[in-house]
């Protein structure tokens, strides 16, 4: 007698075993361990911006007073937004682009997506080589951004030593003076002086072009075998800034004038709530931080096993995230206080944001330390290990996104593919290694991911709530985790969600500015080149839209817009022992009218999530009748 298969799922959604109590599809890949998934989001999440533009932020919107509308839009936007991401990749074990099964008339927000990434993963690759460069350049007994005296030095430029010698005597004027530190970074990193602007470019600075290329090949040996190779790195990757940042953080405070730095940047200024920008200014934090839209969410999430506890996951990674840039604004500020003290100028005078602060500001503090190049080596190391999670996470995007398409062609030679798709931006981004090199970064920085973003998000949010049903993504959120999302959820995914990013979108077009660096003004062909580059993306939609309904057979509203609206025969849980209940009946062969039946014959049995699905079957047999009444 043959015995009966004993089913895969004998554990209950809240068990702490169900992470891993299924399997996932083998030829597609998956993480090998618990902690790799929520390690990558955390990773991922937790990146540059953390350190440089939160901080700014914070102090530049209201201090400490920030933080209210900060947690606000976080419960608001950040949150729900996150969790919907999570549970789309989950459910459905597809990329970006594949996912859109959910509805293939909006086939074009992946596409959308993958343009967006792309150019993302272009310069942000650059900013970690800029990293590397200052990475050895530390590895001296003597920092070259230390003194004044070096070729790429100007008239203009002033040791810090000799400001503090000549304040015990008598003030030094600083107002027409230049930093050791920026002249290193303009004048000998971008050689800046020798490219006119945007249009002339100049040479290509080698020394940069091989840190571009030393980047690119870490990130290629990170991605190679996939989720498997880069979900090891994050052990390291994800966990190691944490003890930089505290070793930064305890050093930073115990610093002379270091609570004059922490004052400026938490003091709360409360009658900066009253004002829209400031709100917005918190939103967008919270958007780019989280990196919601990028696709990247989705795709760590796709390699989960069906039941991985993603409600839980969620809010670990955005609370930790919000924590971080909060402990980081600490280590930041109280290095600057320490700064002004030692110049004897007011704190706003030295606090930056962006590549300013990395490359200017705190590495200029460094000098100023005992052991300046172990400190500087540490700084920028933390810097590194957290802009390559972030890196890991968009090729991860993009190579997942299109062997997802093609996957009888692509999947068996995914490492050469990978390789392929490195190449390929490594050589886009040689532009950015000339001598006018950052103007074409701030140009990508500026455009690229700002608009583009917000319509994708909104029109996932939409999507998924209006046009698939927000009772059915409810209906598969509790076949996968066993339980409903509950009235917040809903609420912010319907309304809440897309009514502020729909501010957020008309506030980034109404108080539109051109690019700028310093004191250099982009031409008009430059701004023009950037809209598009940012218009582009939502193009995706619209073009996607025209090719699904045109793959469709029968007149254009009637059969064409409507049946393209609905998900793909194939839609659901990618292996057939998750898709119980009404996703059975879109199995390959399965012809019985009660399907469930004939997948509980097949795998041996009830268990708890089938349990699940028989609810779900016969809330829909009651929905029916209803409508039937």
């Amino acid at each position: 007698l043959l015995q009966p298969v004993t089913p895969e799922l004998l554990v209950s959604p809240s068990s702490q075993d169900g992470d891993l109590g299924s399997k996932c599809p083998d030829d597609r890949g998956n993480w090998t361990g618990r902690l790799d998934f929520l390690l990558s989001c955390i990773g991922y999440c937790v990146g540059l911006g953390n350190v440089w533009r939160f901080p700014y932020r914070a102090y530049t919107n209201g201090g400490g007073a920030f933080l209210v509308p900060y947690f606000i839009m976080l419960a608001i936007c950040g949150i729900p937004i996150f969790f919907m991401e999570l549970s789309l990749g989950q459910f459905s074990s597809l990329g970006p682009l594949a996912v859109w099964k959910i509805s293939p008339l909006f086939k074009g927000v992946g596409m959308g997506t993958i343009l967006i990434v792309s150019l993302v993963a272009i310069y942000y690759n650059m900013i970690i080589a800029y990293v590397l460069f200052y990475l050895f350049a530390s590895l001296t007994s003597d920092l070259p951004w230390q003194h004044c005296g070096n070729w790429w030095n100007t008239d203009l430029c002033l040791d810090h030593h000799v400001i503090k010698a000549g304040n015990a005597t008598f003030p030094v004027n600083i107002t027409n003076t230049v930093s050791p530190s920026e002249e290193y970074w303009r004048r000998y990193v971008l050689h800046i002086q020798g490219s006119s602007g945007i249009g002339n470019p100049g040479r290509i600075r080698w020394n940069l072009c091989l840190c571009l290329l030393l980047s690119w090949t870490i990130v290629y040996l990170c991605i190679l075998k996939g989720v498997k190779s880069s979900g090891k790195v994050v052990y390291f990757t994800a966990t190691f800034p944490y003890l930089i940042l505290v070793m930064l953080l305890i050093r930073g405070v115990t610093l002379e004038g270091a609570w004059k730095g922490i004052r400026f940047y938490l003091t709360p200024q409360f009658d900066h709530l009253l004002s829209s920008k400031v709100w917005i200014e918190a939103a967008l934090q919270i958007f780019y931080s989280l990196g919601v839209g990028f696709g990247g969410l989705l795709t760590f999430a796709s390699y989960n096993t069906f039941h991985q506890n993603i409600y839980r996951d969620t809010f670990i990674v955005t609370l930790g995230n919000a924590i971080t840039s909060i402990l980081a604004g600490f280590a930041i500020f109280s290095v600057l206080g320490y700064m002004s003290q030692e110049l004897g100028v007011p704190v706003n005078q030295v606090a930056k944001a962006g590549p300013g602060l990395a490359f200017v500001v705190y590495p200029q503090a460094m000098t100023m330390l005992p052991l300046s190049p172990f400190w500087s080596f540490l700084f920028f190391f933390m810097l590194l290990t957290l802009g390559l999670d972030s890196q890991f996470a968009f090729m991860e995007t993009i190579v997942t996104a299109v062997t997802d398409e093609f996957p009888y062609y692509l999947r068996p030679k995914k490492a050469s593919f990978s390789a392929v798709i490195c190449i390929a931006l490594f050589l886009m981004g040689l532009i950015l290694t000339t001598e006018g090199g950052m103007y074409w970064l701030v140009l990508l920085d500026d455009y690229s991911a700002g608009f583009g973003v917000m319509v994708v998000v909104i029109t996932t949010c939409l999507v998924v709530t209006r046009v698939y049903g927000m009772k059915r993504f409810c209906r598969d959120i509790h076949m996968m985790l066993g339980f409903k999302p509950g009235p917040y959820f809903r609420a912010c995914w319907m309304v809440l969600s897309p009514a502020t990013m729909m501010a957020l979108l008309v506030y980034n077009i109404v108080k539109y500015q051109p690019s700028e660096y310093g004191s250099y003004r982009f031409p008009a062909w430059a701004e023009v080149l950037g809209i598009l580059m940012g218009v582009l993306s939502c193009l995706m939609i619209p073009v996607g839209m025209v090719v699904a309904v045109l793959q469709e057979e029968g007149t254009l509203w009637e059969v064409g817009v409507q049946q393209a609206s609905r998900p793909a025969m194939d839609w659901g849980p990618s292996l057939e022992e998750n898709r119980t209940g009404m996703y059975v009946a879109s199995l390959a062969g399965s012809q019985s009218p009660k399907p469930l039946m004939v997948h509980m014959r097949k795998y041996g049995g009830i268990t708890s999530y089938e349990n699940t699905a028989i609810e779900v079957d016969r809330e829909i047999e009651e929905e029916e009748e209803e409508s039937m009444m």
